[in-house]
C-alpha cells in the first residue's frame, strides 16, 4: 500500500502533469474544430461529461469506493455540479469566439479570483507581493487582449470578442467559486465521489437544456469529417486526462507540481496554430508570457 502511495520520481510526475496538460489543450483546440464545423455546445458538453462519467464509474467498480454522501454534504455538492456546468457552457463558448489561447488566458486567471473570494469570505488577505503579481498578471492580459486596439477599433473585431471577453472571466469565476466550496464545504467527501457526482450533474444539465431547447442549435451534430473528428477528440483528451490525474494525483506532489499544469495556453497556441491556424502578434505573445509567468510564480509562492 505505501507504494501505491509513495510520490513518484518529481521528473516522472511532472512529465506526467505536461502530458495533462497539452490533453487539455489539445481538448480545447479539438473543441474549436468541431464548433467551427457544425458541432452543437451541448453536444459537445453532453458528450465530454459523458465519458468522464464512464471513466468515474468504472474507477468507483475497481476501487468498491462506498457511494455515500453525508446529507449535509448534498447542497453544495449540487452547487458544485452546477457551478461547474456554467463554467463548462462558459469556457466552450469563449473558445468558440475567442483564439483558444485567449480563452484560455482568461479562464486561467482563476487563481486570482480564489484569492480574492476567499479573502473576500473571511480567508487570509492577499500578500503585497501576492498582490504585485496579480497586478502583473491583468497587466499581462491586457495586452494579449489587445485592449487599446479594441477600444480604438470595437468594431474591427465585433461584439463577439467582447462577449468571448466575459465568458472566459465567468468561466474562470464560477471555477474559483466551485473550488472555494470544494476546500470549505466538501474536504471531506473522497474526490473520485464528488468528481463523479459533479460530472453527472453536468451530464444531466447538458440533457435538460437540450430538452428545453435552452442553446439554439445546441444539440446539433457534425456537419462533416472534421467536426466528428473534434467532438471525438475533445471527449477522449479530456477523458484521458481527467483519468490520469484523477488515478496519479496522489503521487504528483501536487502542492509542489501543480504550477507545472499552467504550460496549457502555451500547448494550445501550438496546437492551435498548427490545427486551426491561429496566431498572436509579438506583442500578444509577450503578453501571455508574462500572464503564464505571473500565474506559475503565484502557485509557487502558494507552495512556499
Amino acid at each position: 500500500m505505501s507504494s501505491l502511495s509513495s510520490p513518484l520520481p518529481r521528473k516522472l510526475a511532472l512529465a506526467l502533469l505536461v502530458t495533462v496538460a497539452c490533453a487539455f489543450a489539445a481538448n480545447h483546440v479539438s473543441a474549436r474544430l468541431a464548433f467551427d464545423n457544425g458541432t452543437g455546445l451541448l453536444l459537445a458538453i453532453l458528450t465530454r461529461s459523458g465519458v468522464a462519467c464512464t471513466i468515474l464509474l468504472t474507477l468507483v467498480a475497481v476501487k468498491r469506493k462506498r457511494l455515500w454522501l453525508p446529507r449535509a454534504a448534498w447542497p453544495w455538492q449540487l452547487a458544485v455540479g452546477c457551478l461547474i456546468t456554467i463554467q463548462s457552457l462558459a469556457l466552450y463558448s469563449a473558445v468558440a469566439r475567442l483564439p483558444v489561447v485567449i480563452a484560455l488566458l482568461l479562464a486561467n486567471t482563476f487563481p486570482i479570483q480564489l484569492a480574492l473570494l476567499t479573502w473576500a469570505l473571511g480567508g487570509a488577505r492577499p500578500s503585497l507581493r501576492q498582490c504585485v503579481i496579480m497586478g502583473t498578471i491583468l497587466l499581462g492580459l491586457l495586452v494579449v487582449l489587445d485592449i487599446p486596439a479594441w477600444l480604438i477599433q470595437a468594431e474591427t473585431l465585433g461584439s463577439e470578442w467582447a462577449l468571448g471577453i466575459a465568458l472566459g472571466l465567468l468561466s474562470a469565476f464560477v471555477f474559483s467559486s466551485a473550488l472555494w466550496i470544494t476546500e470549505h464545504r466538501l474536504a471531506g467527501v473522497g474526490s473520485t465521489l464528488r468528481s463523479l457526482l459533479t460530472m453527472q450533474t453536468v451530464f444531466v444539465a447538458m440533457i435538460i437544456g437540450a430538452a428545453l431547447g435552452v442553446v439554439p442549435g445546441g444539440m446539433s451534430l457534425p456537419e462533416n469529417s472534421q467536426g466528428w473528428v473534434g467532438l471525438s477528440l475533445l471527449a477522449l483528451l479530456y477523458g484521458a486526462g481527467f483519468s490520469t490525474l484523477l488515478i496519479c494525483v496522489p503521487r504528483l506532489d501536487m502542492a509542489r507540481n501543480a504550477p507545472v499544469m499552467n504550460i496549457e495556453p502555451v500547448a494550445s497556441l501550438v496546437f492551435g496554430y498548427f490545427v486551426l491556424g491561429q496566431t498572436l502578434g509579438p506583442v500578444q505573445l509577450l503578453g501571455g508570457a508574462v500572464v503564464v509567468g505571473g500565474i506559475v510564480i503565484l502557485g509557487l509562492s502558494k507552495v512556499r
